[in-house]
């Protein structure tokens, strides 16, 4: 068996090796505090290797802002501050600080000092400063009084020499303190290190042996010595820092050798040794046996496994390393043939194990052992996963569990509400997924379960809310009685019967936004809406929960304005209410709703009523008589409650009747001088009533009555007043004439009652003849006509009732004549009549005594009938003579004619 040599391997040091030299500042003069004004000398080194082979430029800094860049390395300053310098192929040097400083006293010392260095502290007065004596201080204790040249030296520094410095001086009553150096002695080298190369050999084969140390930049120019010991004894020195042996073969009896070394300065004032290395014979490891402990191939999760790598032969130290697959778990070095590393185990643990030995021959590797870690089922991680940013009710909801840790197989069970759902057993155990399509019920808390056998494990609960879109909502209108009406609050009331809260319910009027309020239970909303004519027409609403607006029907409504109070206007053809005028009601509401119902009063006696289907106005005909004067109002209805006018008071105009005149003079004939009275009357006729008398057409004069009734002109007669008289009567509504009565004045004088009474009988003697024939016609006439007997129209009381016969009782004493006319009513025949009245007595009936003579013309026979003594009841009318009107003419003479009457016969009462 071959045997093979190795020593021990020391790190490698060596500082002139490197590959990028760094910089060195030297001063001179060898201080760092100088007084304001004076200059330094800076000089930057750098290997000469490196600065002979190019011309650089020397940058130098002052803090970190480069100061020059020059060509030279030697740059004279006269500030304070840390100078640095360097080269494009060095590394920064270390920086300088430098003080300039304006103190009286001043302690200069170099800037670094190294063990066996010679160090020199200068202790410097101003120019101006005079003193007496200096003494040196270290650590606040003096250590020396200062001769002339205010030096101190220190021969060869070491650690004793570390600390802070100053020096101190006086004057005449005054003393000075310098600066405080604080002074750090550093190691010239460090130990030799004693390396060998190759590290290992066979026995027989050269070995060389390299002692490396390290100088430090400043003091590279430093020579050093080297010198080699074996076992005890110089072998080598000089200034080669290696020594090249041949390794004999390791002997039975024989024990290794020992080797070090030793570096010093040519002085020999700083010298280091190596540690001492041992050179014997190895013998390479045989392959290595791995167990495991507890010696089983599964194991849970957080146990420990311990792993042995066992040796049989090999000589040490022995490197054991443990992997697990090709990945390395641990180092371990021991003068053992056995080494052990515990584990705790994970689910990354599972897998194939093995271990190697190496004693620097080469590893030797051991045989896989195999081991399964059952890791119990980590609590899992539910999550829902929905389409959108919530869940709405038809999407489709994964509910994906997963176990981050646990050995497959994996059964995972999924919850709503700690109600079984469903369960899923993966094969590779890493997670598994259920779909649910979302319905409202579906909200509410969910949560998994995660099962390998070691126990099951539930998920943290995930609430679900699901959102329901809103529904198509339903708009209420609700007013507070049956129909809207203006001044009513309207209460609108969205309701959208299904759908996630908050919900938010806008209303519209028209299509134009009213407002809109947020339900945040969700249900439904109201807006009131104080009405007014202008909100008739379409209401909808819409709630949107942001899953999209619904609008709800739309929802007509009609605001009811209540009646005004109407107006009611009276409308006549003319400018006044006569009588047989058709007048209009008209009855208006100027606001209200329709339609609207009007009602007439009369007096507040209903008289009629009429419906408005659009509203307005209505009206109501009446045709007027005089029983219609009086107050009237209308009312309109549209439901709201009646609205009655103001009154409206009418009087109806009755146009003024035909008018009798009659003529009133105090004998049976009118002489001059006599007062007679035109008296001029209208039965009907509404008041004030204007009277006029005429003779011949002439305008006599005018009386108005203010109170209706008759009214009476008095006129002294004279010859002259012979002729037609009539009158009118006029209350505005046209002019109403009498039939003209003709009067005769008479000229002859004395006693007036008997020549009346002569001339009547003689009158009536005269014409016997005429009156028997007469008489046959009247007796045969009626029978012709159907047997009557008798005229009624000859009755002075079936006479025109629009020409009444007024009685008027004279004041004089005895029975006075009273002329008229009468026409009855066949229109044949004319009756002149004179009535006694019995003074007195007005209208009183006449005496059994009085006489009418009735003389009857026939004009279709061309005779005169018979005059008949007749008997009445009212005996104080006489008819003194009938005549035609187009063939008699008579003392007292009735005639139809207008305003401007005729005498056709020229005779006179």
């Amino acid at each position: 068996m071959l045997l093979w040599v190795s020593v021990l391997v020391l790190a490698p040091v060596s500082g002139q090796f490197e590959a990028v030299p760094k910089a060195v500042i030297s001063l001179h003069p060898p201080w760092t505090v100088f007084f304001k004004g004076d200059a330094v000398t800076l000089t930057c080194h750098v290997s000469h290797i490196y600065t002979a082979k190019n011309r650089e430029l020397y940058q130098w800094y002052l803090g970190t802002e480069i100061l020059r860049e020059i060509p030279g390395n030697t740059l004279k300053v006269q500030n304070s501050g840390e100078y640095k310098c360097q080269t494009q192929n060095s590394l920064l040097s270390d920086g300088v600080t430098l003080i300039f400083s304006t103190a009286k006293l001043i302690l200069q010392a170099p800037p670094s000092v190294f063990e066996g260095d010679s160090v020199t502290l200068k202790c410097q007065a101003n120019v101006d400063l005079a003193l007496k004596n200096k003494s040196l201080y270290k650590n606040g204790k003096m250590l020396k009084i200062l001769d002339e040249s205010s030096s101190f030296h220190i021969q060869q520094a070491g650690l004793k020499d570390n600390g802070e410095y100053h020096c101190a001086g006086s004057e005449i009553n005054c003393s000075f303190s310098s600066n405080r150096i604080k002074i750090q002695v550093q190691e010239l080298f460090p130990h030799p290190v004693l390396r060998s190369r190759p590290s290992w050999t066979t026995s027989g084969n050269q070995l060389t042996l390299i002692c490396e140390t390290q100088l430090p930049p400043q003091k590279s120019d430093v020579q050093l010595q080297f010198r080699f010991f074996k076992d005890g004894q110089i072998v080598e020195e000089g200034s080669k820092n290696f020594l090249k042996i041949w390794n004999p073969s390791s002997g039975m009896n024989k024990g290794p050798s020992y080797y070090w070394c030793e570096a010093h300065t040519v002085t020999s004032n700083v010298c280091k040794k190596s540690q001492k290395s041992q050179i014997h014979v190895e013998v390479p490891v045989s392959r290595p046996v791995l167990t495991l402990s507890p010696p089983r191939a599964q194991a849970l999760e957080g146990h420990r496994v311990t792993l042995h790598c066992e040796t049989r032969r090999g000589s040490t130290p022995i490197l054991y390393q443990f992997y697990h697959g090709d990945v390395l778990l641990k180092s371990s070095s021991t003068h053992t043939a056995r080494a052990s590393f515990s584990i705790t185990l994970t689910a990354e643990s599972s897998g194939k194990y093995s271990c190697t030995a190496n004693n620097g021959f080469g590893p030797q590797r051991s045989d896989t052992r195999s081991l399964s870690v059952t890791v119990p089922a980590s609590r899992p991680i539910l999550t829902l996963r929905v389409p959108g940013t919530r869940a709405v009710v038809g999407d489709v909801m994964e509910l994906h569990c997963e176990a981050h840790k646990g050995s497959p197989p994996i059964l995972y069970r999924f919850y709503h509400d700690n109600v079984f759902l469903r369960s899923s057993r993966p094969p590779s155990g890493r997670g598994t997924s259920f779909n649910l399509s979302l319905t409202p019920e579906h909200s509410g808390s969910y949560a998994c379960e995660a099962d390998n056998g070691q126990g099951a494990q539930r998920s943290d609960t995930a609430s679900l809310r699901v959102t329901v879109p809103a529904s198509r909502p339903v708009l209420t209108l609700r007013v507070p009685g049956t129909q809207a009406v203006v001044g009513d609050v309207m209460e609108l009331h969205c309701e959208a019967h299904k759908g996630s809260p908050p919900i938010l319910y806008r209303f519209y009027h028209d299509d134009v936004f009213l407002g809109s309020s947020s339900a945040a239970s969700g249900g439904r909303a109201s807006f009131n809406l104080f009405l007014t004519p202008e909100h008739s027409g379409s209401y909808a609403c819409e709630a949107d929960n942001g899953l999209g607006a619904q609008r709800s029907d739309t929802a007509s409504l009609k605001v009811t304005v209540p009646a005004s109070r109407p107006v009611l206007t009276l409308r006549v053809p003319g400018t006044q209410a006569v009588v047989g005028d058709v007048m209009e009601l008209h009855c208006e509401a100027h606001r209200g709703s329709p339609p609207i119902l009007y009602r007439f009063y009369y007096d507040d006696v209903f008289l009629g009523s009429s419906s408005a289907a659009s509203g307005g106005r209505a009206s109501f005909n009446l045709s007027l008589t005089p029983e219609h004067s009086g107050s009237y109002a209308c009312e309109a209805d549209n439901g709201l409650g009646a609205q009655r006018s103001e009154v409206v008071p009418l009087n109806v105009t009755v146009p003024a009747s035909r008018p009798i005149l009659t003529l009133r003079a105090p004998g049976a004939q009118a002489f001059p001088g006599d007062v007679m009275e035109l008296h001029c009357e209208a039965h009907r006729g509404s008041p004030p009533i204007l009277y006029r008398f005429y003779h011949d057409n002439v305008i006599l004069g005018s009386s108005s009555v203010p109170s209706g009734g008759g009214a009476s002109f008095n006129l002294s007669l004279t010859e002259e007043h012979t002729g037609n008289y009539s009158c009118e009567a006029d209350n505005g509504l046209g002019a109403q004439c009498s039939e003209a009565v003709t009067l005769s004045i008479s000229g002859l004088t004395g006693s007036r009652l008997g020549p009346v009474a002569t001339g009547v009988a003689g009158g009536l003697f005269g014409m016997g003849g005429l009156a028997v024939v007469a008489l046959l016609l009247y007796c045969r006439l009626p029978r012709k006509a159907g047997g009557r007997t008798s005229d009624p129209s000859r009755n002075p009381s079936n006479s025109d009732p629009q020409e009444p016969t007024y009685y008027n009782v004279p004041g004089w004493i005895e029975l006075q004549p009273v002329y008229s006319n009468v026409n009855p009513k066949g229109g044949d025949v004319v009756y002149s009549e004179v009535r006694r009245i019995q003074e007195g007595n007005k209208h009183a009936v006449a005496s059994d005594s009085s006489l009418r003579l009735l003389w009857t013309y026939l004009p279709s026979h061309g005779q005169i009938a018979s005059p008949q003594p007749y008997s009445a009841q009212d005996s104080s009318v006489i008819y003194s003579q009938v005549k035609a009107e187009s063939f008699l003419t008579s003392t007292a003479e009735s005639a139809h004619t207008p305003c401007t009457p005729s005498n056709p016969g020229g005779q006179r009462h």
